[in-house]
């Protein structure tokens, strides 16, 4: 059990996650757990859903906290940071989950050597399945990121990598659960071209993305092999792989990503 304070500066999705991970899990009691919102009803819902604190005050809710987590949107951070700065001490742990936001900015806004963890998770942590990628800030040391992974790990994998490979990382696995889900959306659109009901296509597209994915998982094959073992020569997977290769399916969605990863650099404050 960790046996800290959390307190989570913004009550959306993502914080909603690590919340529901942090108290199923057992790893922190409820009690200690705070959350802040601009929003009343998602303080009222987190309260009622999970049995934590709330609270509309960022800077008190900060001044009894042990580890504080920036989970605003990026463009928000500047505003939070101005408000909670004087109020954040050395003794305390601040983990970012906004995209693009590098740890050196987040550290300029306090008086004191704060240590900051900077994380980009993504939703599949409300099912604590989620992909979380950590790198320490300045003042951070191994003692903050084991904690910061405690954290994660109770929702899924988590990996620690140097603060320059974070924005790949948004692109790819932060971004990612909505490509998969998109994919999700054109296999059902196929479907209703099909004729196939709509609740039993649904079922079928839904099992294949979980099994699809739980092969990768499992048999440690690569992609490339697995979707090797399915295209049969002269079959119908094969005829579909060549069209979407002819349309330059791969080379478009590789692009997309990129560009992904070119807004989260956008992100970054000047």
């Amino acid at each position: 059990m960790l046996d800290k304070k959390i307190v989570f500066l913004g009550a959306g999705n993502m914080a909603e996650a690590l919340i529901r991970g942090l108290v199923i899990s057992g790893l922190v009691n409820k009690q200690n757990i705070l959350a802040t919102d601009i929003r009343q009803e998602r303080l009222n819902y987190i309260k009622k859903k999970f049995g934590t604190r709330v609270s509309s005050d960022n800077k008190k809710a900060v001044r009894q906290g042990e580890i504080i987590v920036l989970a605003v949107k990026p463009q928000q951070m500047e505003g939070l940071l101005g408000e909670i700065g004087d109020a954040v001490t050395g003794e305390q742990l601040v983990i970012s989950i906004a995209a693009g936001i590098p740890t050196k900015y987040i550290e300029k806004f306090f008086d004191q050597r704060v240590p900051v963890t900077r994380v980009m998770p993504n939703t599949p942590a409300l099912v604590s399945e989620g992909a979380s990628a950590i790198t320490p800030g300045k003042y951070a040391n191994k003692k903050h990121l084991e904690i910061a992974k405690k954290i994660f790990s109770a929702v899924g994998y988590v990996t620690v990598l140097p603060e320059k490979l974070l924005n790949p990382v948004t692109a790819l696995s932060g971004s990612g659960p909505a490509y998969v889900f998109y994919l999700a959306e054109i296999l059902n659109e196929s479907a209703k071209k099909m004729n196939l009901p709509e609740r039993i296509a649904q079922e079928l597209v839904n099992q294949t993305i979980l099994g699809a994915a739980k092969m990768l998982k499992v048999t440690g094959e690569s992609a490339e092999i697995l979707r090797q073992k399915v295209t049969s020569p002269g079959g119908t997977t094969e005829t579909a792989i060549k069209y979407l290769e002819s349309k330059e399916f791969k080379r478009i969605f590789i692009d997309a990503i990129l560009k992904a990863k070119k807004r989260a650099q956008e992100l970054t404050p000047k």
